[in-house]
């Protein structure tokens, strides 16, 4: 499948869809957790690794945090609510400098994982579409050029 990251402007917050439900419905909560699981393994191998979490305790926590919010955006239990309070991701982001070069980083390392679920390709396109264009609200510094990629 072609990933291709849509360019974003610095400070503007694009309309974003949810993803269709049948993304946790076809993947369940424990393939979101693999999923999101396998993201972060593969991020704390990258440049980007000091957004993370340095300890194992820490990182199991985050990737906790994502898959909860992650199951919430498609439509599961509001695990990220119970836990965390209303998600106000860009708040939340906030203390870490994230550029357009950390996005595409975290898209790519996104698309990787998406790949290594059992999503039919319609599936990983909506859930695709969400996250690529989520991602571009996180940016609270410097744009880069963006592409297409194929994993």
């Amino acid at each position: 499948m072609n990933y291709t990251i849509t360019e974003g402007q610095f400070g503007q917050r694009p309309n974003v869809d949810l993803p269709n439900p049948k993304v946790l419905e076809s993947l369940g909560e424990e393939g979101m957790r693999e999923m999101i699981n396998n993201h972060y393994e593969l991020l704390v191998e990258t440049q980007i690794k000091g957004l993370f979490p340095p300890t194992k305790e820490g990182l199991d926590a985050a990737k906790r945090h994502a898959a909860d919010f992650f199951i919430q955006i498609c439509g599961g239990p509001r695990y990220f609510d119970k836990s965390r309070g209303a998600p106000r991701m860009v708040a939340r982001h906030s203390p870490f400098r994230i550029d357009s070069k950390a996005r595409i980083i975290w898209l790519e390392n996104f698309a990787k994982a998406i790949e290594e679920t059992n999503l039919d390709e319609e599936l990983k396109k909506s859930f695709w579409n969400y996250i690529d264009i989520f991602s571009i609200w996180m940016v609270n510094s410097s744009d880069t050029p963006q592409g297409v990629f194929k994993v």
